[in-house]
């Protein structure tokens, strides 16, 4: 694992390889590498035994070309200007791989959870709101959770926003609960888009999904939720998975759901059931069917990826493989398909649920897991269509070349203002 590389230059680099593939000048392409805006901002916030905590925090607003920014809101202590930069960054050529009219947005505060009350992260949380009041609207920028966040944040946002504008604006934000207007399916939509897309790859790749061994990097929503549908409706073995404290694996398999409600109890995977325990590396290397890194960015770097044993990755997390990696995992014949489709089903139902606030009638739960699978083997598609015609090293740079030509053709319509 890296830390050191920088993530936004990540994301540049990897929209410079699809530029290779496209026509497209060098001034244009240098508005597309950099966000419109940038905010930072202070938080000062009373905390529980009266002292004052100050809080960095900013909101990204990366491209608007295809529609109102779109983005989650992440708390963790690592959160940087560079960070949500390249995350909002992503976003844009996300929305544009899987074909929903959103731009990219994307923010954060810097901060451990953990270390705060209930009451406190309310607070700190209705401060943001308030910072980015004059930035987020239905039609303008529309946050959701990330790292760290949920229902609960999503739902404080919200009644902030409502509550200075003296409006009702349910779509101002998404990922928000059931009864706060939130859509059914949200919660898992990140997923199921990382089961449905290995399943669209291992049958582009001839292989059996069935009994198929897998490793999970990561086990709060994205990862347990791909795990267990990877497991029930495509009878999957997940032999390991991981988060922050540690590892497990069974060379038999591991009960998904069992492994996840050991976590809700304990805080951790690890002293799950009588299992061997790993490091988080050693589950990286694990030689298994499909390895699905479902943490946080920089996960595998160059160093680690000759390392990597897996025939398969996708990526539930953002940005969780460096470039060094993927040149190392192209040159090794590794097949990598990227979080910009893998991870988009999150996107793609806030959408749904965005376009439900908007018209006040709800969908079924069925009605939405439709729709995100149709979308999910739709963009699947167009991205195998572009590697082949243009016979593109890596299913990376072939998803950005389908994002990159749709986020320039909405450019180009629209024209520049003087």
């Amino acid at each position: 694992m890296s830390e050191d590389v920088n993530p936004f230059e990540s994301f540049q680099e990897q929209l410079d390889d699809a530029a290779a593939y496209v026509d497209v000048d060098e001034d244009t392409l240098e508005r597309l590498r950099n966000p419109e805006r940038v905010l930072e901002t202070n938080l000062s916030v009373e905390l529980d035994d009266g002292s004052i905590g100050v809080f960095r925090a900013y909101r990204s607003q990366f491209n608007g070309d295809r529609g109102p920014y779109k983005g989650g809101i992440r708390y963790h202590p690592g959160v940087s200007r560079d960070e949500v930069k390249a995350l909002s960054g992503w976003m844009v050529y996300k929305c544009a791989t899987v074909d929903i009219p959103y731009g990219g947005g994307k923010g954060g505060i810097v901060i451990d959870p953990r270390e705060y009350s209930t009451a406190e992260l309310e607070r700190i949380t209705r401060s943001y709101a308030k910072e980015l009041r004059p930035l987020i609207g239905e039609d303008r920028d529309i946050p959701a959770p990330d790292v760290n966040t949920g229902q609960q944040e999503m739902n404080w946002l919200k009644d902030t926003y409502e509550t200075l504008e003296n409006t009702t604006a349910p779509g101002v934000v998404t990922g928000k609960a059931i009864e706060s207007g939130g859509s059914r399916g949200r919660v898992e939509a990140t997923g199921r888009s990382t089961m449905l897309t290995a399943r669209e790859a291992f049958d582009y790749l001839g292989k059996g999904m069935p009994g198929a061994t897998v490793a999970v990097q990561g086990y709060g929503n994205a990862g347990s939720v791909a795990a267990r549908l990877l497991e029930s409706e495509l009878g999957a073995n997940v032999v390991a998975v991981s988060d922050s404290s540690g590892a497990v694996y069974d060379e038999t398999g591991l009960d998904a759901e069992a492994v996840k409600e050991h976590k809700l109890e304990t805080g951790s995977v690890t002293g799950y059931d009588d299992v061997e325990e790993l490091t988080n590396e050693e589950l990286l290397t694990l030689d298994v069917d499909l390895l699905v890194p479902a943490a946080l960015e920089n996960a595998i770097d160059g160093d680690l990826a000759e390392e990597v044993s897996a025939d398969v990755i996708v990526e539930a997390a953002n940005g969780p493989l460096t470039p060094d990696a993927d040149d190392v995992l192209t040159e090794r014949d590794v097949h990598v398909f990227p979080d910009i489709l893998a991870n988009a089903g999150g996107v793609t139902v806030s959408y749904f649920e965005w376009v439900q606030n908007r018209q006040r009638f709800y969908w079924t739960e069925e009605k939405v897991n439709d729709e995100l699978e149709r979308h999910i083997v739709e963009a699947f598609e167009g991205l195998i269509d572009c590697y082949e015609e243009l016979e593109i090293p890596n299913f990376r740079t072939a998803a950005y070349v389908v994002a990159l030509r749709r986020v320039l053709t909405a450019y180009e319509e629209g024209g520049t203002w003087p």
